[in-house]
């Protein structure tokens, strides 16, 4: 058993939009959305072990057993594809609720590939570690990669994007939205045109296909949407149900969360340029 433990950072991501462009044959939707990570989110503490085990210490998510875990089930993929004969602790401290579209799980599972592939000497490139992260999940391998990124497909095909220094408001309304019910809605848009970058870039308002479903079955989403209107632009982040406004200051985004009525879960976090994961990594080498 090795003694020391090593920290390593799970950055939550938002969705800057997401619009829903068409269906593959097998039934999965094409979509195109700008990922941003944030400097913020989830902090995950690894011990290697000589014994082989994957063991996961404290709570999982409500409802999900170890074995399904993401990060257990990413520390068995990366053990199995590179014939590893060692074994890892792992403790998560969780701040990304689940449910919101912050894309906690798949980045949890991301640290785990990025960081056991260097503890363990793996020395898998990036590019392997983000196909085995894309088996986990559609949104593991941008946090495999670490790069605020331009995504199309079902969101793993990535180009890197540079983003201006951003601060962003965000308010969980507490609901957990249910991905899967609401790719199956039939008030989704679907079939949407494709937009460009050059789109995004101009700020042409390319908003979040979820949003209209979202409000419509969650009065705590729309709430939080009325409230949001009166500090800026509220949008939704994945398929919910996180809100959040953008601001160019961390001083106007604190002055909006002080505005907030009180009782809503709400907080401020910042725009990386490149994920903490990375830095973390860059550091440990």
């Amino acid at each position: 058993m090795h003694e020391d433990w090593t920290i390593w950072p799970a950055p939550a991501k938002l969705n800057l939009f997401l619009r829903i462009v068409g269906r593959r044959a097998d039934g999965y939707h094409l979509l195109q959305s700008v990922f941003r990570i944030l400097d913020w989110g989830d902090t995950l503490r690894l011990r290697v072990r000589d014994d082989g085990r994957i063991v996961r210490h404290g709570g999982s998510v409500e409802g999900v057993a170890e074995a399904d875990d993401l990060t257990v089930r990413a520390a068995k993929l990366l053990k199995n594809e590179a014939k590893c004969q060692q074994g890892v602790d792992i403790v998560i401290e969780k701040r990304i609720p689940a449910g919101g579209g912050l894309g906690g799980g798949s980045s949890d599972a991301a640290t785990v590939l990025v960081a056991l592939n260097h503890l363990w000497g793996v020395g898998f490139d990036i590019g392997r570690l983000a196909a085995l992260g894309l088996a986990l999940g559609a949104d593991v391998p941008v946090f495999v990669r670490g790069d605020n990124a331009w995504a199309e497909g079902v969101g793993e095909e990535l180009s890197p994007i540079g983003l201006p220094p951003a601060w962003y408001l965000l308010v969980a309304p507490g609901v957990h939205a249910p991905t899967a019910a609401l790719f199956q809605s039939p008030d989704l848009t679907r079939n949407a045109a494709p937009a460009t970058i050059s789109d995004f870039v101009s700020g042409v308002p390319l908003g979040n296909a979820f949003e209209p479903v979202l409000r419509g079955r969650e009065p705590a989403v729309d709430a939080v949407f009325r409230a949001l209107l009166h500090v800026g632009t509220p949008r939704l982040t994945g398929s919910g149900s996180v809100v959040f406004v953008e601001f160019a200051s961390r001083e106007s985004a604190e002055a909006a969360l002080a505005a907030l009525p009180s009782g809503l879960q709400a907080w401020v976090a910042a725009g990386a340029a490149r994920s903490p994961l990375h830095a973390t990594l860059e550091a440990n080498r």
